[in-house]
């Protein structure tokens, strides 16, 4: 009973998860792209008010319960998986928040009526590691749908 719980936990956190992420490159990274700077900031402001700690929640909650089914798995094929899974879950938290978690923080500090000059466009380099989580996110998905579905 226990398990079947986790799994449940799991396969909806690492879906919404996959799913967040895949929404975000598909549709609003290229939408910010085409926006004059002051735009983007604005728009970057009102996007990002409610993704912490939601997100954070969701994808360490998921990799918790992977962790949780790797030890309570009765076979090494299982254990590996959601091992492979969580390290996977854990990935997509690493990119996060030593990547683009700074370029938010940098990009909200920034007075969209002023940009200066010299700005250094964040646009291109966090739709990169966007893109990176985003495949962390959908690997994590396959692997831990897997593993649920042999156990």
């Amino acid at each position: 009973m226990l398990t079947d719980v986790l799994g449940v936990v799991l396969l909806l956190g690492s879906g919404v998860t996959a799913g967040v992420l895949f929404a975000v490159a598909l549709s609003v990274v290229p939408a910010m792209a085409a926006m004059p700077p002051g735009r983007y900031v604005d728009t970057h402001r009102l996007l990002g008010r409610r993704w912490d700690p939601t997100m954070p929640i969701i994808v360490l909650g998921s990799f918790l319960a992977g962790v949780a089914l790797a030890v309570l798995a009765e076979d090494a094929a299982t254990t590996g998986l959601h091992i492979a899974g969580a390290v996977l879950l854990l990935g997509v938290s690493a990119v996060s928040h030593l990547a683009n978690v700074p370029i938010n923080k940098r990009v909200k500090g920034l007075d969209p009526a002023s940009i200066p000059d010299d700005w250094q466009d964040p646009r291109p380099v966090w739709r990169n590691w966007n893109l990176l989580r985003t495949f962390l996110a959908a690997l994590a998905l396959g692997v831990n749908a897997l593993a649920v579905v042999i156990s």
